[in-house]
Formats: structure tokens, sequence, C-alpha cells
């Protein structure tokens, strides 16, 4: 079914409501979606403080922090039908709250609208629904962290949250968090100094198989801002530990649309707008509960991988590509694999970073056309977390006498030359800033 034949056949999409209580040092929780009477959604979430636990004494504080995870959660269900308006029973958003949600999911849902053909308009897109009488959200209360030396670092297993996490140790007590946990993750984690699993923040984190199946039947798939969920979840964690500065690892790059000229990107809740927003949100919604920024931020991924050369302990642990996290594994054939293997060839020698891999990534001539997305040889660039054209041009260009035998490398210079002889090098590194 096409975009516009599910918005009229699901017209309302509702956020039923939410339920969280302890087991143990555990908190459960799950939420409650509809989409008109025949779909339901019901996920599940449970968060494993360790050691790290220190709960408020009255949980009623955190109901404002989950009703609002529930917001982002949503999005996710959502989706697969895009249904013209929510209908949110908990609590009802004020004006401001619900321009900033509808912000977030246009511009999240960038890549998806992309990618699923789908045309449509900011104030078209959702709108959101609340009965007469519901309680406003304004009422909610919220705790509020004191400034200590601890901070919480997501770790996602990639090169960016060691350099985050050995950089922080040095200068304060750090406390790992991971969603759903896996060999990458708990392997840079224990390398860190943390080997118990309850010295890490662990969110187990479900989607509802129900979705799963709607999307092998053909309703909707895509790309969410994953990263704003975890922005979300950041408030719950400094709630329950007390721990008011949550450090992100998401670096300048990450502000690059994908798409150029537009405002597509894979990378939205990444980038520097969201992180603001998302600070200026929790000030004014959610009582100012926690801090959230990135450690990275005034970075380029270049220097993030010169500093993350410093850390050999780590380079058979790290992973970054997302085909192979199930088995933690670099696959070596994705755009991720590969601008991994290029941004970080120029301060690993090549011995180091065939081992690394398992394989010469700049030795396979099948990688051509994903080399020239990352390059700035074609149109668009790779829809995944990497860097932008300009750094993987300086990294190139650094290779281009030490790599200079490896055939990717000998076809870029080949296109270069290419290039300059129709007048084309200026208005290439135009484009490629």
């Amino acid at each position: 079914m096409t975009f516009e034949e599910l918005r009229q056949k699901y017209p309302v999409f509702s956020y039923e409501g939410y339920d969280y209580h302890l087991e143990g040092n555990d908190l459960h929780i799950q939420f409650f979606y509809k989409i008109g009477e025949e779909i339901a959604f019901q996920p599940k979430m449970v968060l494993q403080p360790g050691e790290n636990a220190h709960y408020p004494v009255d949980l009623k504080v955190l109901e404002g922090i989950v009703f609002n995870i529930g917001m982002i959660e949503l999005i996710s269900y959502w989706k697969c039908t895009c249904s013209p308006l929510v209908h949110v029973k908990p609590y009802k958003l004020s004006s401001d709250q619900q321009y900033w949600w509808r912000k977030l999911y246009w511009y999240g849902l960038g890549e998806f609208c992309y990618k699923n053909n789908i045309h449509s308009e900011p104030n078209e897109f959702l709108d959101f629904t609340f009965a007469v009488g519901t309680p406003d959200a304004g009422q909610l209360t919220f705790p509020t962290m004191p400034d200590s030396e601890r901070v919480i670092v997501p770790v996602g297993g990639g090169k960016d949250s060691v350099v985050t996490l050995e950089e922080l140790r040095t200068e304060r007590k750090v406390v790992p968090f991971i969603i759903n946990p896996r060999g990458a993750t708990l392997d840079c984690a224990r390398i860190a100094g943390f080997e118990r699993l309850d010295q890490i923040l662990v969110l187990q984190r479900q989607i509802d198989p129900k979705l799963l199946e709607l999307n092998a039947q053909g309703y909707l798939n895509g790309h969410t801002p994953f990263s704003a969920m975890l922005a979300f979840y950041s408030v719950l964690l400094s709630a329950v530990t007390g721990i008011r500065d949550v450090a992100l690892s998401n670096e300048s790059s990450a502000n690059e649309p994908t798409i150029p000229g537009t405002y597509i990107n894979h990378q939205y809740s990444k980038s520097l707008d969201f992180e603001l927003a998302f600070r200026q949100y929790v000030h004014d919604f959610m009582g100012d509960a926690n801090h959230y920024y990135s450690h990275l931020r005034p970075l380029t991924e270049l220097q993030i991988a010169e500093r993350f050369a410093r850390y050999p302990a780590y380079f058979k642990a790290f992973r970054s590509c997302n085909a192979g996290s199930k088995e933690n594994k670099w696959c070596c054939n994705c755009p991720k694999c590969l601008f991994a293997y290029i941004i970080l060839s120029p301060f690993i020698d090549d011995a180091t970073m065939i081992d690394i891999f398992g394989e010469d990534m700049l030795d396979k001539p099948e990688l051509v056309d994903t080399f020239d997305e990352l390059a700035g040889l074609s149109l668009n660039k790779p829809f995944e977390c990497v860097g932008t054209i300009g750094e993987v041009n300086e990294a190139l260009h650094r290779l281009m006498e030490s790599r200079k035998d490896k055939y990717l490398i000998k076809h870029y210079v080949n296109k270069q030359l290419i290039m300059l002889e129709d007048n084309m090098l200026d208005e290439y590194y135009n484009m490629a800033p």
C-alpha cells in the first residue's frame, strides 16, 4: 500500500498509555499503541542499572520521563501507516511541545520519506489530538540532578565512543551505558575497565514482533532517528542514577546532509541542530532534568580517527558495521566498513588495518560504487553514519603515496585526472568542502 492509501485507511494512531514498575533492581517499562481497532503494539523495555541504581523514593516522579520516552518510541510504530493524526491519551502537549515533536518527526524521518517516495509538507505530515479533559503535560514534575564528577557515556562499540570513554575516564568517573549489549559493546567496556555487567547501565529494548509482521506484509518501513530515542532515555538514566551529565560521541560531520542541497540527513538526530533542540526541550518541558551533550562535537571524523589510533588495545574489539553486528564482525562490504577503513588508514599501518578488518578493503574492485559515494564522485552519500565528503577526500589524499598500489586508490587518482582534464576539479572541490 502507498503512503496515501495507508493514511486514508488508518487515519488515527493512538498512544494509549504505558506501565512501569520495579522488579528487584530492574525498571520494567511497557508502552501501548493502537492503529484503529485492528492493530495493537505493546513494546517492552527493561532498564538494568546494576550497582549504579539510585532510584527516587517515589517512582511517580519518573512518569513524565516515561511519557516522553513513549512519544519517541511511537515513531517506530507510527511510520508503518503514517496516520495523519496521533491521538495522545496520557497527557496533553502544549502548542510549543507539539511544534517541537512535529519538527523532530519531519527531519528525523527525512530519509524514510525519501526512500519511500513520500511527498508531504511539514504542516501536513502529522498532527496531534487530545480528548477533552486530558491532563496537561505541564503538570508533570521531574527530578533534577546536581552536578557531580560522574558522567554517563553511551557505548556503541565504534571508534567514537571509545575515544569519549578513554578521554573522559582520565578526568571523571565514567559509567558506560549500552543498549542491547553485544560483542563489541561489551568488549570495549571491558577494555576500558568495566569487566562486570553490573558496572554498566543496560537497556534491553524490544521491538514488538507485530511491527515486523506488518513490514513483511508491505506496510511502510525505514530509518527512524535512533539517537533521538537515546536522548530521551538519557533523561531516565539520570533520574535512576543521580548522574546529571550524559556525554554522547557525535561529531561535527553529522551536520552534513546525506542528499546535497536538502534537509535529508541520515544522521539528523546526531546533528548539532537536534542536540541543541533536545537540550532546550529538557530545559523547558522536563524540568532541566539532565545535561545531554556530545564530547566530540568540535571534532571531525579525521581528528577522531587520529585520536582512536592512540588506543591499540581496542583495535580488534571495536566494530562500526551494522550488517555484521549480530555476528560481531566487519562485513567488509558496506559503506560503514569502507568509511572506517579509509578514515583510519592514514593513522594505522597497512598490515594492522588488514589484520583489524580481516581483508584489504582498499584492494576490492567490487567496492568502487560505494567508494565513489563516500568520496563525492557519485550524486549522493550513502545512507549511513559516515563522515563528510571533504573528510574522505582528505584521508584519501594522505593515502595516495603510502597506498598507491591499491585498486581503489588507483581508481581515485584516475578519476581526479579525468576531472582535471575536463576542468571539473574546482567545481568538484566546491561540492566537497
